[in-house]
């Protein structure tokens, strides 16, 4: 799914978006950079959410304050701009995916509330979040984020998803009490579904925001593999290392795309941006 949001918006929503736009697109193309640091960045929000609150022993409640504070203002920032800056977004993206995880651990861990329950919770107002962004601007499409609204509903959802991905993910570990190698191979291989329908026509819209959510449980999973203990089924990482290594990885990337561009929408959507 290297280029999955690349179907034209409808005249409708051009015409909407034509008639509101304020900013170039404030997201990113979709392209295999895109997936790649998607997953690096889940992989973060579980292993550094994991080290700061119970390695350091900061606590739960506190580490969710902290890292929802670095968020606001990063998105602040994120709102701020006029478009696209590579290393603003994916901060917000790396803070986000910490936040969504301690949502869902506050709930699992703190309030008692079952997976089942979460999971189902965070499903319907994922659906509601696309309801009503749907209702006000006609489409979903992120090629279509020029506006603050737009960008509003786009970030919302980012959080909602990454809040799901992680009680669907533990709720299916839960079930299943596969360990952390086996626990990889799930969400890889329905990413894998997902890409052969949209090759096969499915939705693009559709099928972007399905693996969106599912690179949350993938990137998560994978986070417990490299970090476990070698008894328990892991690497032996730690949370600590694991996130230095996908931290770094994703500050090189991002310094390369800052450099080259080549995520830049504007380059490849002439017409709509």
């Amino acid at each position: 799914m290297l280029d999955v949001m690349t179907a034209p918006m409808t005249t409708q929503a051009q015409h909407s978006a034509t008639n509101a736009r304020q900013m170039l697109n404030k997201v990113p193309e979709v392209t295999a950079y895109f997936w790649i640091i998607k997953i690096l960045c889940t992989t973060v929000g579980e292993s550094f959410a994991d080290y700061i609150n119970a390695t350091l022993g900061v606590g739960l409640t506190d580490t969710t304050i902290i890292f929802s504070a670095a968020l606001v203002a990063v998105l602040v920032a994120q709102f701020r701009l006029r478009r696209y800056v590579p290393g603003v977004y994916w901060a917000a993206v790396v803070l986000i995916s910490v936040v969504g995880t301690l949502l869902t651990d506050i709930l699992t861990d703190g309030l008692g509330v079952p997976l089942w329950l979460s999971t189902t919770v965070f499903s319907v107002v994922l659906a509601a979040v696309f309801g009503i962004w749907y209702a006000r601007e006609r489409t979903l499409s992120i090629h279509s984020i020029v506006t603050t609204p737009r960008e509003s509903f786009y970030w919302l959802t980012v959080l909602v998803t990454f809040a799901l991905g992680t009680a669907a993910g533990d709720w299916t570990l839960e079930l299943t009490g596969w360990g952390p190698g086996p626990s990889v191979l799930l969400p890889a291989g329905l990413i894998a579904a997902v890409f052969v329908a949209w090759r096969l026509g499915a939705g693009p819209v559709l099928t972007f925001w399905l693996a969106y959510i599912l690179t949350r449980p993938l990137g998560a999973n994978l986070g417990d593999f490299l970090g476990s203990p070698r008894s328990d089924g892991g690497l032996g990482l730690g949370t600590l290392w694991t996130s230095v290594l996908f931290l770094t990885t994703i500050l090189v990337v991002v310094a390369y795309l800052t450099r080259t561009k080549q995520d830049r929408t504007e380059r490849v959507h002439h017409s709509t941006d």
